[in-house]
């Protein structure tokens, strides 16, 4: 009954040798839509109803949304097609292309999230429209890694419907069901510039980001003291200072500076509310300095993520993998498709300590149970009698 599809190797091999990189650096940043069109062709060979969603003022960005099936209810497999950028110069192999070694693949995106797509597409290739009592919808965003504009251009859209999700970020096979949310904020700091031969010709913009960044992780500090979720393998919000850019030569004062920074909130936190505090210590910080402070969302946020212990579709993927449903540090999509009115459960092959970082890798002896993992799901959701898989919160 297996539609004909190339193999999980070769859809592996083009998904890698595709970049896809998103980044709030515009010097970094590329589309996906390469990437969704190979998505798109192969799931229409599969015999899925297939919808390309160009993201507004994002050129050469694109959602995708692939249905098998009709009627209300059924299962989403989710993902998002872009990876972070990286440094090639620090791999041991090129990272766009698929590299095979002791018993592990290696390529950009290979663990966070390529190879989800991959794996999800065999499993999808089991089953016909015929078969379904419910859809199967295999939904590709885009700027995952940057702004979320792909799932909230979804949310906007109010698609796909569905009654639940399985979101394919890297989690070694372990269900998750509760994760942090995400703020990420750039902070200008506009000075004057001058002869560095005497600093009363300028207010240096790096001087004062030195203050800034002082006063940063003296607000982690004081966060982590005041939020604590022992759920989380890491029971505190953290703060990253990921990106800094200032100046131009060493004999003229630093006229700008801009700093990128990363926080990660336990559930309870307020998203507005944190930027409201980050903007009033800053201002006060640097009353008086010559200096003029601008901040602005890298993105909207994403707040943290919540489904049940006895959702269904947690109760499902605890008994198909045996492992209890557990809370992660990083964010992920999940709230969105919460927002779209679906049960998320976070769960696909990779590991998290291989994302973002030279080298990615995933390891071969994950491929086969990822895939038959998914058939299992699709069967339950999709194939079983109606409300069947609603049952088995109560033990059915």
């Amino acid at each position: 009954m297996t539609t004909r599809l190339p193999p999980v190797l070769d859809l592996l091999r083009t998904l890698i040798g595709t970049p896809s990189v998103s980044s709030v650096s515009p010097a970094f940043d590329q589309g996906n839509r390469t990437v969704i069109d190979h998505l798109a062709g192969w799931l229409a060979d599969l015999g899925f109803q297939v919808e390309i969603l160009p993201l507004d003022q994002h050129p050469g960005k694109a959602d995708l949304i692939a249905t098998l099936g009709s009627g209300p209810g059924g299962l989403v497999l989710a993902g998002h097609t872009d990876t972070v950028p990286c440094d090639p110069d620090r791999w041991r192999t090129d990272p766009f292309q698929l590299h095979a070694a002791d018993g592990r693949l290696y390529g950009l995106g290979i663990a966070d999230m390529k190879g989800f797509f991959a794996l999800a597409l065999d499993a999808a290739s089991r089953f016909r429209a015929s078969d379904l009592r419910e859809p199967l919808i295999l939904v590709a965003t885009a700027d995952e890694e940057s702004s979320m504009a792909g799932a909230q251009a979804l949310v906007d859209a109010g698609r796909p419907r569905a009654r639940y999700a399985v979101v394919g970020e890297p989690t070694g096979l372990r269900p998750v069901h509760l994760h942090k949310g995400i703020l990420m904020e750039g902070i200008r700091l506009v000075g004057h510039s001058g002869h560095s031969s005497d600093p009363s010709l300028g207010a240096s913009a790096l001087e004062a980001m030195h203050q800034v960044l002082g006063e940063l992780l003296t607000w982690r500090a004081e966060l982590q003291r005041a939020h604590r979720n022992p759920r989380f393998q890491i029971p505190v919000p953290t703060l990253n200072l990921g990106y800094i850019r200032g100046g131009d030569n060493p004999n003229r004062i630093c006229g700008e500076c801009e700093l990128h920074i990363d926080l990660r909130t336990l559930p309870g936190m307020d998203l507005d509310g944190l930027r409201a505090e980050l903007h009033d210590r800053l201002e006060r910080l640097l009353r008086g300095s010559g200096v003029r402070l601008e901040l602005r969302p890298l993105f909207p946020g994403t707040p943290a993520m919540e489904t049940p212990v006895d959702s269904p579709i947690v109760v499902a993927a605890e008994q198909l993998t045996g492992y209890p449903a557990e809370a992660v540090a990083f964010g992920t999509e999940g709230p969105y498709f919460q927002e779209l009115g679906m049960q998320p459960v976070i769960l696909g092959p990779g590991d998290i300590h291989q994302a973002h970082q030279p080298d990615e890798s995933l390891e071969l002896a994950r491929l086969q149970p990822t895939v038959e993992l998914l058939e299992r799901l699709v069967r339950r959701f999709c194939v079983g009698p109606v409300g069947a898989a609603r049952s088995l919160a109560d033990g059915g």
